[in-house]
C-alpha cells in the first residue's frame, strides 16, 4: 500500500483527485492510503437534505458522492483517505468501515481517552461531561469494486462550524476534539499511529478473505 501524506489541502481537488484515480485504475494498481488536512469545507452527501444546513457562512459547501449527509472539515483536524480495490480481495464494504472504526478507537485508547462505535450511526463517540458527542466521521464511496473517501478524526480543530448544521444528519449532535479529552497530543503521531494500525489491521483482513484461504488449501 502506498501511503501519500498530502498536507493541508483543499477538498474540491483531492475529491477529483481520488475520483480520478478510481476510474482509471485496473487490477494491477496499488492500492493508496492518502492523509490530509482540508481548508475549511462542508461537504454533503449523496442523500443531503438542506434542512441540515442550518446557516450559511462564507465556507464553501461541496456536494460529493459518498454516503451520509453534511459534515465539516477544516485544519486540525485528520482525514484519512483508503482508496482499495475491494473487490479484488473479496472483501465487503462493512467490514472495511468495522475496520476503520477499530483503527481509530485504537489510536483513541492509546490517548487513554475511552470510545465506542455505534452500528446504526458510522463514526466514534465518546461520552463527556455527562454528553454522547462526535469525535470521528466516516462515510465512503464504492465504484468499480474500489472504495475512496474516508475517515475524519477530530483534533484540535476549530468546531464552530459545526454548529451551523446538523453534523452527520442528527440535530443536536456535538462535536468533540482530542485536544478536549488529551492535553498531550502530538498529531504528527496520531498520523503514524492510524496509517500503522490500519494498514497492519487491513493486510490481517486480505489474508483471512475468502480468495486468499482458499488460494492457501
Amino acid at each position: 500500500m502506498i501511503i501519500k501524506d498530502l498536507g493541508l489541502t483543499f477538498y474540491g481537488e483531492v475529491y477529483q483527485a481520488m475520483q480520478d484515480f478510481t476510474d482509471q485504475r485496473d487490477s494491477t494498481t496499488e492500492d493508496e492510503f492518502w492523509v490530509t488536512e482540508h481548508y475549511p469545507v462542508f461537504t454533503q452527501g449523496l442523500a443531503g437534505k438542506a434542512e441540515h444546513i442550518l446557516q450559511l457562512s462564507d465556507i464553501p459547501i461541496i456536494p460529493t458522492d459518498r454516503g451520509g449527509q453534511v459534515t465539516y472539515h477544516g485544519p486540525k483536524q485528520l482525514v484519512f483517505y483508503p482508496l482499495l480495490n475491494i473487490k479484488k480481495e473479496h472483501i465487503s464494504p462493512r467490514p472495511l468501515v468495522s475496520l476503520l472504526e477499530k483503527t481509530t478507537i485504537r489510536v483513541l485508547t492509546d490517548c487513554d481517552i475511552d470510545s465506542y462505535a455505534k452500528p446504526d450511526a458510522p463514526g466514534i463517540y465518546v461520552h463527556h461531561e455527562g454528553e454522547e458527542k462526535k469525535i470521528s466521521s466516516l462515510g465512503l464511496r464504492i465504484r468499480k469494486g474500489c472504495c475512496y473517501h474516508g475517515l475524519a478524526l477530530n483534533v484540535d480543530m476549530d468546531l464552530q462550524p459545526f454548529s451551523y448544521i446538523n453534523p452527520c444528519g442528527y440535530q443536536g449532535l456535538k462535536m468533540i476534539n482530542i485536544s478536549d479529552l488529551h492535553k498531550n497530543f502530538d498529531i504528527n503521531m496520531l498520523k503514524s499511529k492510524f496509517i500503522e494500525y490500519f494498514v497492519a489491521s487491513f493486510n490481517e483482513l486480505v489474508e483471512q478473505s475468502p480468495r486468499r484461504k482458499h488460494a492457501s488449501e
